[in-house]
């Protein structure tokens, strides 16, 4: 197990709120760089809008995102 599956495994829901990114990464990722890397289309795949402010990130796809980015 890797400290991504680790991550996940520790995480209690099937999805991480967009607000809640800097506790699911233990402050590694940031909300607002989040948003920003979203509305240039290089954030995480998967994202979904609940009602008109709420952004939240499957936790299989964030954990395959932040992946990638640390293979860059």
């Amino acid at each position: 197990m890797d400290i991504y599956d680790e991550l996940a495994a520790r995480w209690p829901s099937p999805v991480v709120a967009r607000k809640e990114v800097g506790k699911f990464s233990g402050g590694i990722l940031n909300p607002r760089t989040l948003a920003n890397l979203d509305s240039l289309g290089k954030g995480p795949d998967g994202k979904f809008q609940v009602g008109p402010r709420k952004i939240a990130y499957p936790v299989n796809s964030l954990i395959i995102w932040m992946r990638a980015q640390g293979e860059k």
